[in-house]
């Protein structure tokens, strides 16, 4: 048993020395270009991330994974601070009238609202509804607190769990029926501010993806069709995993102009003593950001962690030989890991003795632990430790007195090389087209596919309809803000009328 004591007593009554496990057992069973979905499945249990629960659809996040979740939190945190926007807490319970004030936003959630129904034995008179986001939990105390323009702007986030009851191929992090994620929920005087807050969240998502994740995204516009239900217009953060060709959500924020105003009565007094709307915006990002790490970054040898979200960064391996001085390998360990931890690297020993050092390997590897220091003899007689890193399990010996400079170089290193890897595969994947055959022939080739679109939902309709499929269907994913130049008499690839803008498209999660 992992981590049990293995002394067994012998025929004499002595006492045999603690067997060590030589067995890895920890391979994984299926490969990231062969069978992707088992393979994550495999990836996210075996990497300690995520435990399965006994309902579909839930997930248990392991501290693996809630450590990963908690450094975002932490930036995003004291980047929204920065901006005046305040934590609250609004309760998770949604009564029916109130959800269903607003109806295109209701429509949009009806199918994934879950309902109490019951309390002990006795039926509820009314049934409860349980939040799939927040608008209609916490705008009527909106209208009840703005009253004067010296109440704007008012900038509320919590960072809270939701629930929306999918039955579509729940997948860990990426589409579960319970998330933790933080909502943002801010009411301005002026459209202005509204779309200049908008666009500032979303560069704190791009900022989050790419800088803590490494992980490309495009920044864009989502397409009417696509958009928040009951909202003005959405920008989203637009991922993609070259392994399946899907295009992945990365986060939204959404301006949602003064619809929500209107059926809430989010009113306010001017200074001139006139009556106005506000203007409303919501934006959020979820524990999904995990699931597209693990699935970008992760190898056939488990997970591959960022330095930057890693909860350990360094892990010190003592690799004592026979007739070794086992004791001073393993104070060289403890010297490393406090070296590293007072400059504030995360670093840690693995000194379990019932475990072989390739076990360690294989064990840490599994749970993407960018850097692996091993300490052995040799590397005590030369002052040096062994340095493997997790990306390119390149080697490299590192002299005792430069450690830290060295380990943090290494750290910085393999994070903008996740990122260069991650950006140079999905931009491979990338296909622009100008034509419905050429369009087919990279959907094919499960591309994410830049064409010229005339913005016409009937027209995005029909490329859903005539690409539905086993894969299933294509959509668009967002319209980006760099659009390339448009020429003159360029025609929409779906439908042969003039283009008015460059929009990606492809299969999504």
């Amino acid at each position: 048993m992992a981590g049990g004591n293995a002394k067994k007593s012998n025929a004499s009554g002595g006492v045999k020395k603690k067997e060590v496990k030589k067995e890895t057992g920890l391979g994984l069973a299926n490969r990231k270009d062969e069978n992707f979905g088992e393979w994550y499945s495999e990836v996210v249990v075996n990497g300690e991330m995520i435990e399965y629960y006994d309902i579909s659809g839930c997930y248990i996040l392991r501290p693996w994974a809630m450590a990963i979740w908690e450094i975002m939190q932490k930036f995003f945190d004291a980047e929204i601070k920065k901006m005046d926007i305040q934590n609250c807490y609004f309760p998770l319970f949604v009564s029916p009238g109130v959800l269903q004030k607003e109806k295109d936003h209701v429509e949009g959630f009806a199918p994934e609202v879950a309902w109490v129904t019951k309390s002990g034995e006795s039926e509820l008179e009314v049934p409860i509804a349980i939040r799939p986001t927040s608008e209609t939990v916490m705008y009527p105390y909106y209208s009840k607190w703005i009253r004067g323009h010296r109440d704007l702007p008012l900038k509320l986030n919590q960072w809270c769990n939701v629930v929306r009851w999918e039955f579509s191929h729940p997948t860990p992090f990426i589409r579960s029926r319970e998330f933790l994620w933080q909502e943002g929920h801010t009411a301005f005087a002026t459209k202005a501010e509204a779309d200049a807050e908008v666009l500032d969240i979303l560069e704190l998502y791009r900022r989050i993806y790419e800088e803590y994740l490494a992980i490309p995204v495009i920044k864009g516009k989502k397409s009417e069709m696509e958009k928040f239900a009951g909202g003005l217009y959405t920008t989203s953060v637009e991922a993609f995993v070259p392994n399946t060709g899907r295009g992945i959500q990365g986060a939204t924020s959404h301006c949602l102009g003064q619809n929500f105003a209107k059926m809430f009565e989010i009113n306010f007094e001017n200074e001139k003593g006139e009556k106005g709307m506000v203007w409303q915006n919501s934006w959020a990002y979820s524990t999904r950001t995990i699931g597209v790490m693990v699935m970008v970054h992760g190898d056939d040898r488990g997970l591959v962690l960022p330095p930057k979200v890693a909860s350990v960064q360094v892990i010190v391996i003592p690799v004592p030989y026979k007739d070794a001085d086992t004791q001073a390998i393993f104070d060289a360990c403890s010297a490393t890991v406090a070296s590293l931890s007072e400059a504030g690297i995360r670093a840690k020993a693995d000194s379990r003795d019932n475990y072989s050092p390739g076990w360690k390997y294989s064990h840490w590897e599994m749970k993407g632990v960018p850097l692996r220091i091993e300490i052995g003899p040799k590397d005590l007689a030369n002052s040096q430790v062994r340095a493997v890193r997790r990306d390119n399990s390149a080697k490299t010996d590192i002299p005792r007195d430069k450690l830290v400079e060295q380990v943090k170089e290494m750290l910085d290193n393999i994070q903008q090389s996740l990122f260069d890897a991650a950006k140079q595969k999905r931009d491979a994947c990338i296909q622009t087209v100008k034509t419905w055959d050429e369009f087919v022939e990279a959907l094919g080739q499960r591309k994410m596919i830049l064409a010229p679109w005339c913005d016409e939902e009937e027209v995005e309709i029909e490329v859903k309809a005539r690409t539905k499929g086993e894969m299933g269907a294509c959509k668009s994913l967002c319209s980006p803000f760099d659009q390339p130049e448009l020429l003159e008499g360029t025609k929409c690839f779906a439908s042969g009328k003039p283009a008015k803008k460059w929009t990606y498209w492809g299969r999504s999660y």
